[in-house]
């Protein structure tokens, strides 16, 4: 069994928070999260993929409250959002912490009436697929290093598993332990079930079928800044409907967005996101690339940047410091692949590299990126595939990559 970093940081929130809301991709671990907290609370799991209790919470939110009485735990909740309003009643009637513990497979955010309704009554707790630190073991403190000012490196050591297995292996625990072959079907049937239920469950939108060729024509340029006219002309989706698609796969956590990081001054740096796929080993099983494929490092490089992107957003719930996560890129084409924004607490970066030795020009960015922060600038790390940690100047850092989940 997993240990989730996200467990204390639920169960804090019940203590006293009325509703919290456990977020994230389908399958990536919640209704297991939320089984074992509600076992050991003795709090009654309803779980809305089941018809019975879904069609009594959507058509009759009121009586579905009062059937399944605080406190309770609530799976799939997006799938029934008229019980929001009927939440927030019964929550300023009680006032009372931790009465609904929530999981939600959609961005239920962004549905009008959760917004209109729990404001102030709910905590949120994102929940992605394992990280590598999670699936290893390990503690994944390398963001409270990163802002910590220590002078010494995080420890790190040849990994046992090559870098291109977990990279096609991915973090949702079902598929980690299966082979090659299983792995990939069950890749298939997930997605084929986001698209062809979750999505729905959304909107009522034509042309279902585009969506599984919008994915993979993503798939094959993660980490590039979002281009709307070259994704339309590669896949046929009229540009102005595309944009909707992309939110669409953002709202079922297929797509991670990666905002960019605006300095402050005069420096004229690009505004576009980038897109990640939330798990590198969909991404590869979409984008047919096996391990042999990543031998190249043209193809490694970008899946490299996905897997790093997301294990950086799956480390800093768990961070003391829990930065922002974005890129840098000035029209001058200076960059930062990844950009920590702690605010008083600092401006940390990260570049990713598939060399094995670094040189001092593969800190052009983040030495840029420190000029830019000032003394906020609290670190710049380049990870790439070597074994060794080089120091490069004030606070810059070559480190092998799986310093991201080793201790």
């Amino acid at each position: 069994m997993f240990q989730r970093f996200a467990r204390p940081i639920v169960e804090a929130a019940l203590s006293d928070t009325p509703v919290v809301l456990v977020h994230g991709p389908r399958q990536a671990g919640k209704s297991t999260l939320v089984g074992q907290i509600a076992a050991q609370t003795g709090r009654r799991v309803v779980t809305l993929d089941d018809p019975g209790p879904l069609d009594l919470a959507r058509d009759r939110a009121a009586e579905f409250l009062a059937t399944y009485e605080p406190p309770v735990a609530i799976d799939e909740v997006q799938r029934a959002p008229g019980l929001f309003l009927a939440m927030k009643a019964k929550v300023d009637r009680l006032r009372s912490p931790g009465s609904f513990l929530l999981t939600g497979s959609a961005n239920v955010l962004a549905l009008p009436k959760m917004a209109d309704s729990l404001a102030g009554r709910m905590e949120v707790v994102d929940l992605l697929p394992l990280s590598q630190a999670e699936i290893d073991g390990a503690p994944g403190r390398f963001i409270d290093w990163l802002f910590g000012g220590s002078s010494e490196p995080p420890n790190a050591s040849p990994d046992g598993t090559p870098l291109e297995m977990r990279i096609v292996r991915g973090g949702y625990p079902e598929p980690v332990g299966r082979s090659v072959t299983r792995r990939g079907a069950w890749f298939d049937s997930y997605v084929r079930t986001i698209l062809e239920r979750d999505v729905r469950d959304l909107a009522n939108i034509e042309g279902m079928t585009k969506l599984p060729r919008l994915l993979r024509s993503i798939a094959g340029r993660v980490g590039e800044p979002i281009n709307v006219l070259a994704l339309s002309q590669e896949t046929g989706i009229a540009d102005t409907t595309l944009a909707r698609y992309v939110h669409l796969l953002e709202a079922v956590f297929l797509l991670t967005p990666i905002r960019a990081w605006s300095p402050a001054g005069s420096v004229r740096a690009a505004k576009t996101s980038k897109l990640y796929l939330t798990d590198t080993g969909l991404a590869c099983r979409v984008a047919q690339i096996d391990e042999r494929s990543l031998r190249d490092p043209d193809r490694l490089l970008p899946l490299l940047r996905n897997l790093v992107a997301m294990e950086l957003q799956k480390l800093t719930p768990a961070s003391d410091d829990r930065p922002t996560l974005a890129h840098l890129k000035t029209l001058k084409k200076l960059k930062v692949d990844f950009v920590l924004d702690a605010g008083p607490r600092g401006v940390a970066g990260v570049e990713v590299s598939v060399a094995k030795a670094t040189t001092s020009e593969d800190f052009v960015g983040l030495r840029f990126l420190a000029e830019l922060a000032g003394p906020r600038f609290a670190c710049g790390v380049v990870l790439h595939r070597g074994h060794s940690a080089e120091r490069f100047g004030r606070a810059l850092w070559a480190l092998p990559v799986q310093s991201l989940w080793q201790n």
